[in-house]
């Protein structure tokens, strides 16, 4: 947000405190916060208050001579690069909604050739009022963007619903969003697996690999920067889910297999996890005890299902691009060019994981395709993450997206 001019609004609800803090954290990014507020605004925070955070005069009336002495509500609505309005209550709605401009912060509403961002905060049943979702689908329609409302607690004792005003955090990243360029994959759905699966021997012992997930979330987090929809499919690990992707929590194979199949269709799929190839073939229901004899038990395995195949070669909505990881400890590229000829992939993202690459920071990796190759030189996980999410946006620019 370096450099941007963001005019914020401030409705009159009990959610005006956390404006205060989304001034904080907008200029954290960079950006420079003027600040509106109504006559109902100032009844919960002062101007005061807000001018401190924001190093800017704060302005609260239409009819402010020196203000207006130059069209002051038109310079306020044209002298940024977005208007975010926060809480936008169900007034200021209205009024927006049906081009009403009886003060300050409507008639900026109504001024501005800019793009407008509403996180609305109201009670529950004003929110699901059937008035307030025509001035919602209005504005809408009209190209007014929207975060939230949340569900939860209201200030109204025993009241919950849908009316919370999303967090700061949450309106600050869809103002970054908005303020940000069109990103090379915007409008693409993208699927990664990444970490172990886990395969149950009995309630207490399983069968997994030493798979930690960073580099299968390091790819998540750089095709959801390049604006890509990402769903990711993991297997346990301790990670935190990358800004903007969703996650699904699974554990053995075909677990991950069913979440993939239920994510589809996508534009590309990014095959990270480390699979399991077996699995036992009946799992106790119960810890299995050492036996008098001290003779360790019989464990017969059986194949689990070939997610990276089933996706490439077997599935009707098979996506555009499909890539493949090959984890090897030997003849890397030999062996990585045989997986691509037998999964049907259309990339393999090999590595030799014979050293601390499973848990370390770093990585080396070679990229092959059906016509050819080329060795990466080793970098961290998120530059091998950032370059392949590149190629595949660039790959993608000349693909036709998928029909839903």
């Amino acid at each position: 947000m370096s450099g941007k001019r963001i005019l914020l609004i401030i409705g009159g609800g009990i959610a005006a405190y956390k404006s205060l803090d989304l001034i904080r954290r907008l200029k954290e990014r960079g950006a420079s916060v003027r600040v509106v507020m109504t006559q109902a605004a100032q009844q919960f925070v002062t101007p005061l208050a807000a001018q401190a955070l924001s190093g800017e005069r704060v302005f609260t009336n239409l009819f402010d001579q020196d203000q207006e002495f130059d069209v002051g509500h038109i310079r306020l609505a044209r002298d940024c690069d977005l208007i975010v309005v926060a809480p936008a209550t169900a007034n200021l709605m209205a009024k927006a909604a049906q081009g009403l401009a009886d003060d300050l912060a409507s008639a900026v509403l109504l001024a501005t050739d800019k793009p407008v961002l509403m996180a609305p905060a109201m009670n529950p049943r004003m929110w699901m009022n059937a008035a307030t979702q025509r001035n919602f689908a209005a504005l809408q329609a009209d190209g007014l963007s929207f975060v939230g409302p949340n569900e939860g607690e209201m200030a109204e004792r025993a009241e919950r619903g849908v009316g919370r005003m999303a967090e700061p955090e949450e309106i600050r990243d869809a103002a970054l969003a908005l303020l940000e360029p069109a990103k090379p994959l915007t409008g693409k759905r993208a699927l990664v697996t990444a970490g172990p699966t886990v395969e149950a021997i009995d309630p207490v012992r399983f069968l997994s690999n030493r798979s930690s997930g960073k580099q299968g979330y390091a790819i998540a987090a750089a095709l959801a920067d390049l604006g890509a929809n990402v769903t990711l499919v993991s297997g346990p690990t301790s990670l935190a889910v990358p800004r903007g992707v969703k996650r699904i929590d699974v554990e053995s194979a075909r677990d991950m297999l069913a979440a993939s199949e239920a994510s589809l269709p996508v534009d590309v799929a990014v095959m990270v996890a480390a699979v399991a190839d077996w699995r036992p073939a009946h799992a106790a229901k119960k810890k299995i005890k050492k036996s008098k004899s001290g003779d360790a038990p019989d464990l017969a395995l059986e194949e689990n299902p070939d997610i990276l195949k089933t996706l490439a070669k077997k599935h009707k909505k098979r996506p555009a691009l499909v890539i493949g990881f090959a984890a090897e400890t030997n003849d890397v590229e030999e062996n990585a060019r045989a997986k691509i000829a037998k999964k049907g992939a259309d990339w393999i993202v090999a590595n030799d994981v014979s050293g601390d690459v499973m848990g370390g920071a770093d990585n080396q990796v070679m990229l092959i395709t059906r016509d050819g190759g080329e060795t990466w030189p080793r970098m961290s996980k998120d530059d091998v993450a950032r370059k392949l999410a590149e190629r595949i946006a660039l790959t993608l620019s000349g693909a036709k997206a998928h029909k839903k």
